[in-house]
Parts: structure tokens; C-alpha cells; sequence
């Protein structure tokens, strides 16, 4: 079953994460996973452990705790928002393994732009030469997980400044822009959604086979 994928457009995000609550909550075997592709306005979301000693200066910038895991980032226009509602168990995925899914897809993706990202142990995203470029959080409930991950495309990087990037105070933060790289924050979005479909394909298993 191929996850629907839903291009949302530029939504707020209290009622974006609550529509994932909610459907995450409704869903049974056999529900479709989704993968949802959008922007938010400017907004500090602190995850669900997060300090809020992280948050320097919000400024006017409203600060939402949520239920993902993580610290503290920004989300903001010319940010590419990719969230996705899996079954976990339906693909065979740990916790774990979707963070390494889900780090591997925007490095491919930026590979194709001829950007050379990596990981780093211990700290949950994607950076180049030292900055991070695309940050991760999820929420797993059930055995299916929501949130998912933000890329930095063309969005204003000077909120940043008012906290500690996911925790780790003076975060080197970057953007596609500032790497030479064109194209919007949904065509982006779409990128990586493509490479996560690649990555699903082939991995459902059949109800037989799924742990009790």
C-alpha cells in the first residue's frame, strides 16, 4: 500500500499537529499511511522533554509545546515540513531505523543537487559541513508514527538566534539558499517525499507477519 501523499500548502501549526493526532488515533490495519508536505508560519515548537530554557528570546513569535521528542526549533516560511504517518509495524520499521529512514532521504535528495550532507552520532538530523540543514522529531503511538521532519530551503534563518537549536547552544543552522541551491520549499518537499516512497516501497508486510 503506498503512502497518499497530501500537499498542504502553508497551514498553522497547532491544528496541523492536532489532525495528526487525530488521525493517528482513528487509525486501524489497514489504514492508509500518509505523507503530509507543507510550510508553517513562523513558529518555535518545543518537543515533549524539551527545556524550555532553550527558548532564548521568542520575541513574537509564539512557542507551542508539543508531543514529539526533541528540543526546540523553528518553523517558518521557505521551510520544506515533510510529516509522516506510518504503521511501523506494517513496514517492519523501528523507532530507530525511521530516523535513519527518514536522515538518508534528505541526503539523497541533496545528493541530486550535488550537496553533500551527513549525519552526526548522537544528534538527530542532517548537516552540512557542520550546520544543520534539516532537523527531525517524531511521535510514536500505537506502533504509528507522526511529525517527521523540516528542511531548511529559503526560510528567514535569524529566528534561530533565539533559541538553542534543538538543544545545543551556538547550532550552526543553514539553507539550501546559501548553498547555491534553487527551488521552492514545496519542490523540495516533493524531493524528499520521493525518496521516502522509494525507501517504503517494498517493506509492507503481511498481517500474518506483524508481531502481536
Amino acid at each position: 500500500m503506498t503512502p497518499i501523499v497530501r500537499e498542504l500548502g502553508r497551514v498553522e501549526y497547532e491544528p496541523t499537529w492536532r489532525a495528526m493526532q487525530q488521525l493517528t488515533a482513528a487509525r486501524d490495519p489497514d489504514s492508509a499511511d500518509e505523507i503530509w508536505l507543507l510550510e508553517h508560519p513562523p513558529v518555535y515548537t518545543l518537543g515533549l522533554g524539551g527545556r524550555a530554557g532553550h527558548v532564548l528570546d521568542a520575541g513574537a513569535i509564539p512557542v507551542v509545546r508539543c508531543d514529539r521528542g526533541g528540543q526546540v526549533t523553528y518553523h517558518g516560511p521557505g521551510q520544506a515540513v515533510v510529516y509522516v504517518l506510518i504503521d511501523l509495524r506494517r513496514l517492519g520499521l523501528g523507532v530507530r531505523e525511521l530516523v535513519r529512514l527518514l536522515e538518508d532521504a534528505v541526503i539523497a535528495a541533496l545528493d541530486g543537487a550535488g550537496v553533500g550532507a551527513a549525519r552526526r552520532a548522537g544528534a538527530p538530523g542532517v548537516y552540512v559541513a557542520g550546520a544543520k540543514i534539516a532537523s527531525l522529531g517524531l511521535r510514536v503511538r500505537g506502533g504509528c508514527s507522526y511529525h517527521g521532519l523540516a528542511l531548511n530551503v529559503d526560510l528567514d534563518l535569524q529566528p534561530f538566534a533565539g533559541i538553542d537549536p534543538c538543544g545545543y547552544p551556538g547550532l550552526a543552522v543553514t539553507r539550501l539558499r546559501d548553498l547555491g541551491v534553487s527551488g521552492s520549499a514545496a519542490d523540495w518537499g516533493r524531493q524528499v517525499a520521493g525518496q521516502l516512497l522509494k525507501r517504503f516501497a517494498g517493506r509492507q508486510r503481511s498481517p500474518e507477519r506483524l508481531p502481536a
